[in-house]
C-alpha cells in the first residue's frame, strides 16, 4: 500500500524547491534520475528555460478561475516529475499557477520519478513511466480522483500517430514542444479544469 500522506509531507519538494534542486544540479553538470549524459543535461537545459517562460506567460483562463472559487474542500496536489522531461517542463508551471491562484484550498508537492518507483508503477501510461503525473489528494492523503498525465490527450494522440509515422527523436521533441508553444497552455488548462470541476 503506498503512504501518500507520508510522500507528500516527507518526501516530496514544493515548487521553489524542486526548481532550485534542478538548477543546482545542473551547475553540477548532473540532472536529476541516473543518466547525466549530455543529451539529458541538454534537455534540462532547454526545460529550465521552458519553465521559465510557461512560468511567466501563463495566464489562467475564465473558465479555471470560475472553478476554482467554487471548490470549498481543501486538497494536496502531488506530481510525479524529473528535470529532464519536457512535458513536465510544459505543464508544472501552469499546475503551480493554478494552485497559486487558490493557496488556501491547494497544496503543492513534487516528488522525482526514478526515487519513487513504487509511486509511478502504481500510475503507469499504457504500461510505461511516463510523466508528470498529478495526483489530487484529501488532506489525510487519500487518492481521490483518476491521475491526470503525462500530456493533454489530443497530444497524446498526436503522439502515437507520428511515432507511427515513423517520427525519431530529436525531431518528435520538436513537434511536441512546437504544439505546446502553439496551443500557449489553452488545453492543459483545459483538460486540468474538467478534472478540477469533479471537486466541486
Amino acid at each position: 500500500m503506498l503512504d501518500y500522506s507520508n510522500i507528500f509531507d516527507k518526501e516530496a519538494l514544493d515548487y521553489p524547491s524542486y526548481r532550485n534542486l534542478v538548477d543546482e544540479l545542473l551547475a553540477q553538470g548532473q540532472t536529476t534520475g541516473p543518466d547525466n549524459s549530455e543529451a539529458m543535461l541538454h534537455y534540462t537545459k532547454m526545460n529550465v528555460q521552458r519553465m521559465n517562460r510557461v512560468d511567466k506567460t501563463t495566464v489562467l483562463g475564465e473558465e479555471i478561475l470560475e472553478t476554482l472559487k467554487g471548490i470549498k474542500g481543501k486538497y494536496h496536489f502531488l506530481v510525479i516529475t524529473e528535470g529532464w522531461c519536457g512535458d513536465a517542463a510544459q505543464i508544472v508551471p501552469v499546475i503551480n499557477k493554478i494552485v497559486s491562484e487558490a493557496p488556501e484550498k491547494f497544496k503543492l508537492k513534487l516528488t522525482l520519478r526514478d526515487k519513487n518507483l513504487p509511486l509511478i508503477d502504481a500510475h503507469l501510461t499504457n504500461g510505461g513511466r511516463s510523466i508528470p503525473v498529478l495526483l489530487i489528494l484529501d488532506e489525510a492523503g487519500n487518492l481521490l480522483l483518476p491521475k491526470w498525465g503525462p500530456r493533454p490527450a489530443v497530444l497524446q494522440n498526436l503522439l502515437a500517430e507520428w511515432k507511427t509515422e515513423g517520427v525519431e527523436m530529436p525531431e518528435l521533441a520538436e513537434k511536441l514542444h512546437g504544439w505546446y508553444a502553439k496551443d500557449k497552455t489553452a488545453t492543459t488548462q483545459q483538460e486540468l479544469n474538467e478534472l478540477l470541476k469533479q471537486l466541486l
